[in-house]
């Protein structure tokens, strides 16, 4: 099948975030994505939990060279307690916007559903505090959202998040050189290289296991029994964000002259995204095949890459 980009929704957090503070001068988030190496690879953390992205990835573990590649630096700012964090934060706002996270998404009590943590980060852009609120765009779909300021520092604090530090902040966006697209991709490269063949990871839980591997694994995790946590996981999240980001990939790569390389991830994001019908409706022997042909792809994969 032609690829066709996907252009919709999707739980794109960070790279919206970063596309509201670069202001005229953003790339697009397919770029950013692909900048951050998220579509490159897969892992199933302690063996449990599947990710569509690279073995050892974490979206903070590729911020710095996303930006580096897009010719933009920022600031980092990360507090030890939440009043010296609210006081951080206020400051920073007298400059402009902030960018904020990790913050975990079952804090953010103005999002429907969300009563308490979920395991889940999020990022966001922080736009003032009035009033006892903190103002907020959150790119889960909620502009000029507003939070009651306890609620939004235990959702700072992150205790439920796997990776980062607490009350962690970006400010000072700025633009150090012009970088065009094309060449932001291509800068990128190497380090989608590297995250492709598993050399990047550090501090892995126990069991993780990535790519092939992950996938085999996780085709036989299902096919035994897919239990609602699993599910949830996959159709509300997991599935959605790993199409999207392959199909980003695939986009970006073809604009390079990558077309081997672009024509095999689509073809993963084809796959991913065939999950999610089947993983809603319980056909989970289906599933399974199609993880079953995910896994020889991320070989094919970095084959290309390496011989372009």
């Amino acid at each position: 099948m032609e690829h066709v980009p996907y252009i919709g929704s999707g739980p794109y957090c960070y790279a919206n975030s970063f596309t509201m503070l670069f202001g005229p001068h953003a790339p697009s988030t397919a770029v950013i994505e692909f900048a951050t190496g998220s579509p490159f690879g897969m892992q199933l953390v302690g063996g449990t939990l599947p990710f569509f992205d690279p073995y050892g990835w974490t979206p903070e573990a590729g911020f710095d060279g996303a930006l580096q590649a897009m010719g933009w630096a920022s600031t980092v700012i990360k507090s030890t307690s939440a009043d010296e964090a609210l006081n951080q934060l206020q400051q920073a706002l007298a400059e402009g916007p902030v960018w904020v996270g990790p913050v975990e998404i079952g804090h953010l009590r103005h999002q429907p559903g969300m009563s308490g943590p979920i395991g889940s980060d999020h990022y966001l852009v922080v736009l003032a505090i009035e009033n006892g609120q903190v103002r907020m765009h959150d790119p889960q779909g909620y502009p000029f959202a507003s939070l009651p300021i306890d609620d939004f520092l235990t959702a700072w604090r992150a205790e439920t998040i796997d990776y980062g530090a607490p009350y962690t902040m970006r400010t000072n966006f700025r633009r150090d050189r012009e970088v065009r697209e094309d060449d932001a991709i291509r800068a990128s490269l190497p380090n989608a290289i590297r995250w492709l063949s598993m050399e990047n990871a550090t501090h892995l839980p126990q069991g993780t296991v990535g790519n092939a591997e992950a996938a085999e694994l996780l085709a036989d995790m299902i096919e035994r029994g897919c239990n609602d946590d699993l599910r949830g996981h996959l159709i509300h999240f997991a599935v959605r964000v790993g199409a999207r980001r392959l199909a980003d990939a695939a986009t970006c790569l073809a604009r390079i002259g990558h077309a081997e390389a672009a024509r095999i991830a689509s073809e993963q994001a084809q796959l991913v995204g065939s999950l999610q019908y089947p993983l809603v409706a319980g056909h989970d022997t289906e599933a399974a095949a199609i993880l079953r042909a995910l896994a020889p792809t991320y070989a094919r994969l970095l084959s290309s890459l390496r011989a372009h």
